[in-house]
C-alpha cells in the first residue's frame, strides 16, 4: 500500500496562507503553525504598527511573512487584500477567518450600531473573506482550505452572568456558515472547517478573566486550564494541511473539555 508519510500529510510547503486579524493572540499563534509547517504568510489586521511586529516575529522563525493592514468590517476590506496576497504570491491556499471583537451590555440596553459592529467583523467577514479568495485562487485551483475562528459562545446559550449576546450569536452564525459553506463548495475541493476555541487568555478576554477570576474560569474546564500559546497550533494544522483533507464542514472545540459538561 502507497501511503504518504505523516510529515509529509502536514507539510505546507509552497502554499500560501492569509489570516484574518493575525497581529497578535490566537491569530499570531496560527500564522506561527502554518508557517512552521512550510506556508507563505499574508498577515492582515487594522493596525500596521502591530501588523509590523507580527511580520517580524514570524521572519525571526524563519518564516516567509508579508502584511497589509485593512479593516475586515469594511466590505471592501477583503477585495483589497486578497488583491494584494495574489499580488505578491500569486495564490491563496489557506484562509484563516479570525478576525473578532466582542461587546458587552445587556440584550435591552445593547446600542444596534455595537450589534453592528461585532455582527459586521465576525460573521460578514467571512463571507466576504471567504468569497474573494475563492473567486481569486481556490476555485480556479480547484482546491483550498478555510478556517474560521468561532467559539465555544457559540455552541449555546451565555451562563447568566454574561451579557454578550451579539458576540455569541455572531460565533453561532460562523459555525452554520462554516457548515452551509462546506456543503456548497466541496465541488470545488474546498475544505471548510471551524475551530471553537475556549478561554483563552487574549486581550479580547483580559477584562473578562479578571472579573470571573482565573481559577473560577479553570475550574469549569475538565482539563483545569485555560487554553496557551501552543494549544491551537495542531488544530489548525490539521485542517489546513492534507492531513485533513477527508474533513469538511466540522466544527472543533479546544476548550479544555467546557463544552462537554453538562449545563457548561
Amino acid at each position: 500500500m502507497n501511503t504518504d508519510s505523516v510529515s509529509k500529510l502536514f507539510n505546507l510547503d509552497g502554499q500560501v496562507a492569509l489570516i484574518t486579524g493575525g497581529s497578535r493572540g490566537l491569530g499570531l499563534q496560527m500564522a506561527i503553525a502554518l508557517g512552521e509547517a512550510g506556508a507563505k504568510i499574508m498577515l492582515t489586521s487594522r493596525k500596521a504598527a502591530d501588523l509590523e511586529e507580527a511580520a517580524g516575529e514570524l521572519r525571526s522563525r524563519g518564516i516567509e511573512a508579508q502584511f497589509i493592514a485593512a479593516d475586515a468590517s469594511e466590505d471592501s476590506a477583503a477585495q483589497t487584500v486578497v488583491d494584494a496576497t495574489m499580488q505578491h504570491f500569486k495564490r491563496i491556499d489557506i484562509l484563516v477567518n479570525n478576525a473578532g471583537a466582542t461587546w458587552g451590555a445587556p440584550a435591552e440596553s445593547h446600542p444596534l450600531e455595537a450589534w453592528d459592529k461585532v455582527m459586521n467583523l465576525n460573521a460578514r467577514s467571512l463571507f466576504t473573506f471567504s468569497q474573494a479568495a475563492a473567486r481569486a485562487s481556490m476555485i480556479p485551483n480547484r482546491s483550498g482550505r478555510i478556517i474560521n475562528v468561532a467559539s465555544v459562545a457559540g455552541l449555546g446559550g451565555n451562563p447568566v452572568e454574561m451579557t454578550t449576546i451579539a458576540y455569541n450569536t455572531s460565533k453561532a452564525a460562523a459555525i452554520n456558515f462554516t457548515r452551509a459553506l462546506a456543503a456548497e463548495w466541496g465541488k470545488f475541493g474546498i475544505n471548510v472547517n471551524a475551530l471553537a476555541p475556549g478561554f483563552f487568555p487574549t486581550k479580547m478576554t483580559v477584562g473578562l478573566l479578571a472579573e470571573w477570576g482565573v481559577e473560577n474560569v479553570t475550574k469549569a474546564a475538565p482539563l483545569g486550564r485555560l487554553g496557551n500559546d501552543e494549544d491551537l497550533k495542531g488544530a489548525t494544522l490539521l485542517f489546513a494541511s492534507a492531513a485533513g483533507r477527508h474533513i469538511t464542514g466540522q466544527v472543533l472545540a479546544v476548550d479544555g473539555g467546557v463544552s462537554c459538561v453538562v449545563g457548561g
